[in-house]
């Protein structure tokens, strides 16, 4: 741990005091870090005077970071320790032009013309004004192999990725997903703008998480700029955040039911999810809880009103979730389809470093709001899951466990007296010089986590996003090794990730 300096969540740390370690060095102690039960939160570069540095951010009970200075290329640590890097390094590569020497599968990312010479570490010519041609997929090869190719343009309103099946007949032996069809340059643009509309983007990086990702922004500025929230506004963004966790799995199992032609709890699961998203607009105005939390606190203020109207839903409402829930998970034909399809074993989501309600259905317990608690979770009761099986069945059990949890955790905050003493507004401030804060919120998908640096003069100098789907696609993937084509859209409903959260 010498390498390394603990820091908390959402606390401002000076760069000075973050160890700067050779690339050698800084390679030995995330291997180490990782094979003694660690798990990657960000890795990523930045460079500033002419110089390029990379930057781990790394968990186990403990947040930890370290750095290093680096050159045109570094040892990879995906073949060497785990699969929890590799995409962390080829977006390194994809975005810097530094080699991650020796990685068993560098290959593009995002899939768009780099903005730092990574055209020298792809073999790709991005000088033309073209759509990058060449792209080398994985091939299974044999005289029984075929390809499926799906995407990017999907038949429902969907948004676009691309999925290649290697195939043995109707089998599966190993599914490629490239996305970046949405990248819209979102940590590019960060830094450059004024501080007014960080709120406005993060809340946008992915539409279904705006809560998740706009509270790790605001955290972060609230840090950086020396602000407190009162016990009010964090009752309300508390709220907010478990909101938007109820409505997505309710959504999702939803969609689950219409996979496997389950057409009642499919209707019940998706008119269901509209009133949770109501309540969100009972707060703020906006069905996606956009334009509730800034620096600061809140800009709505929760009156009695709002407190009666969610609490009256909340009661009406419980009886229903329940009973759709017994419908779908009471069904024989739809246990059929759902058990042992899609397994992820708990040593391959360890080794990938699955994250949210993936990782927790294969027995990985890991829960930000446990182990790195913000706003009101240090009071809040604790969620168990009880199905850890790996398969569709256990990732839409532990969404119905989470839904009456969050139920149950927004009842207990309705009741408590904090008020929020006023609505704040988005305020340019000045931050803290040459300092790095990182925060991590339990989205509904996950672990979210902001990284923002900042320089001499307290102004942006990197700004780095980590959806939960950047860890979660991988076990999409592996969820399809042997299975059945035909179980693909199950599976993919199971995880739910995010195109646009990935894309960035």
């Amino acid at each position: 741990m010498d390498n390394l300096l603990q820091i908390a969540n959402g606390e401002v740390v000076r760069r000075a005091d973050i160890p700067d370690v050779s690339v050698e060095t800084f390679g030995m102690t995330l291997a180490e870090f990782v094979k003694n039960g660690g798990f990657v939160v960000q890795f990523f570069a930045f460079a500033e005077s002419e110089v390029t540095r990379l930057l781990a951010v790394v968990r186990n009970d403990k947040l930890f970071v370290t750095s290093c200075e680096v050159g045109a290329e570094f040892p990879s640590l995906t073949g060497w320790v785990s699969e929890k890097f590799h995409l962390f390094e080829r977006e390194i590569a994809e975005q810097y032009g530094i080699r991650p020497t020796a990685h068993p599968w560098l290959k593009m990312v995002r899939y768009h013309p780099n903005y730092s010479g990574a055209a020298d570490v792809f073999g790709n010519d991005y000088a033309k004004d073209e759509i990058p041609g060449k792209y080398d997929c994985f091939k299974v090869e044999g005289e029984a192999i075929h390809e499926v190719a799906v995407g990017p343009v999907h038949a429902g309103i969907i948004e676009p990725g691309h999925f290649r099946f290697q195939c043995a007949g109707e089998e599966v032996l190993h599914l490629e997903i490239q996305l970046g069809y949405q990248h819209r340059g979102v940590e590019q643009l960060l830094p450059t703008v004024p501080q007014r509309r960080l709120p406005i983007i993060c809340e946008a990086i992915a539409g279904d998480t705006a809560i998740g990702h706009n509270l790790c922004c605001c955290q972060a500025l609230e840090a950086l700029a020396g602000l407190t929230v009162d016990a009010g506004a964090r009752v309300v963004r508390t709220i907010a955040l478990e909101l938007e966790r109820i409505a997505n799995h309710l959504g999702d199992l939803g969609a689950l039911s219409g996979d496997v032609a389950f057409n009642p709890p499919a209707a019940y699961f998706g008119r269901m999810r509209g009133d949770f998203l109501n309540l969100l607009q009972v707060l703020c105005g906006n069905r996606f809880g956009k334009g509730l939390v800034r620096p600061g606190g809140v800009a709505f203020v929760m009156g009695e009103e709002q407190r009666q109207l969610i609490a009256a839903k909340l009661h009406e409402i419980t009886p229903q979730v329940k009973n759709v829930c017994d419908l779908l998970f009471s069904a024989h034909t739809v246990q059929a389809r759902f058990e042992n399809t899609g397994i992820v074993s708990r040593e391959m989501a360890e080794d990938l470093g699955l994250v949210g309600y993936a990782g927790r259905a294969c027995g990985l317990a890991y829960d930000a709001r446990v182990v790195f608690p913000t706003e009101c979770y240090p009071e809040l009761p604790h969620n168990t899951n009880q199905m850890t099986s790996g398969d569709v069945y256990s990732r839409a059990t532990v969404r119905r466990e989470e839904i009456m949890h969050s139920i149950a955790l927004i009842e207990l905050l309705l009741k408590r007296p904090e008020t929020t003493a006023k609505a704040v507004m988005m305020e340019e401030r000045r931050l803290a010089a040459d300092s790095l804060v990182v925060t991590i919120n339990e989205g509904w998908r996950g672990e979210v986590s902001h990284s923002v640096l900042t320089g001499p003069d307290g102004t942006i100098v990197r700004y780095k996003v980590k959806d939960p789907s950047f860890h979660n696609w991988t076990g999409l993937a592996m969820s399809l090794r042997n299975q059945g084509i035909s179980d693909f859209p199950l599976c993919n409903k199971s995880y739910n990730l995010s195109y646009c959260g990935f894309d960035l």
